[in-house]
């Protein structure tokens, strides 16, 4: 069974009963912002901006020991500096614990999640086989914990069938959550919610209806899609941004060098980072300040000149 495909209009909308497009950027402060993450800002700007909607903004701060302490203040002046103002106050994942917790018990109540005791070399020792993301978890603790053993995390149980999806700008992705994923983790050993649980609570919560990310978060989209539906949430529509990569193929990341303020100005980070998403933005605004630029990507920004990731 295949479900969770939706449709768009010209303009990248989905064709649903909201009537406002709501996109959102979010972050996670483990540094400032680099290249790659300043191409999903403006990606997911433009496509809420051109279609009339909000932009939204949220610090993924739920994995407390990765965050770098200023890093979020650090990334909201970066923002600020290049005109990429959002829409209301920004969201952090580190407040919304009791709502993670309300939305795990429900899927407790329902059915769809169950306690498990194996530990990280358990689940490697017995995965049946590895998929996109590592091993497949073998379902031990699917009907029960095994006697004298206490739950550890708490999982989701996957379903049989192909979830799938139309990408707003690449095309159809379906993934098979019980073969190539497997039971994954909602809550983990230590305590932590898991991002694929916290991040539809809060698109949900927020009204996102318009996911724009980069393409490494692909194979997540069925997963929340499945969350989506347990839950009860209307489904966002979704589009992958192509990532950034580094001369020998590696995906750019923090440790290649983050977004410098310098003398050249911001607008030419926006101007390439608008090149960058195939936009025809004109030479003579390369030396043109953040908020012109911006401005033309607001108002001619074209979803089908996006170059497609491969699904």
């Amino acid at each position: 069974m295949l479900f969770g495909i939706m449709s768009l209009d010209k303009n990248f909308r989905c064709t649903t009963d909201a009537s406002q497009v709501v996109g959102r950027f979010a972050p996670s402060p483990t540094g400032a912002l680099h290249f790659g993450s300043l191409v999903t800002a403006v990606g997911s700007y433009c496509l809420a901006k051109s279609a009339g909607g909000l932009w939204l903004l949220r610090m993924e701060d739920l994995d407390g020991p990765r965050v770098v302490p200023g890093a979020a203040d650090e990334i909201l002046h970066t923002l600020e500096a290049l005109t990429l103002h959002w829409d209301g106050e920004v969201l952090y994942q580190s407040r919304r614990t009791a709502c993670y917790e309300a939305a795990l018990e429900r899927l407790r109540e329902d059915g769809h999640i169950f306690p498990c005791a194996c530990s990280r070399k358990e689940v490697l020792a017995s995965a049946p086989h590895r998929g996109e993301e590592g091993p497949i978890y073998a379902g031990t603790c699917r009907n029960g914990l095994p006697v004298g053993r206490e739950a550890r995390a708490w999982r989701m149980r996957v379903p049989h069938r192909s979830v799938g999806f139309c990408d707003c700008l690449s095309g159809e992705y379906r993934q098979c959550l019980a073969s190539e994923v497997g039971d994954f983790v909602l809550r983990r050993a230590d305590g932590l919610f898991a991002y694929q649980l916290a991040v539809v609570v809060d698109d949900a919560e927020s009204g996102v209806t318009q996911v724009v990310r980069g393409a490494d978060l692909l194979s997540s989209t069925p997963r929340q899609i499945y969350l989506h539906q347990c839950l009860g949430y209307p489904l966002p529509c979704y589009a992958h941004l192509p990532l950034v990569m580094t001369p020998d193929g590696e995906k750019v990341s923090k440790r290649h060098g983050t977004v410098s303020l310098d003398s050249s100005g911001g607008g030419r980070l926006i101007w390439k980072a608008l090149r960058f998403l195939g936009q025809a933005v004109p030479a003579e605004l390369l030396n043109a300040s953040p908020a012109e630029v911006l401005s033309w990507g607001a108002k001619y920004f074209d979803g089908t000149k996006v170059p497609k990731v491969q699904c």
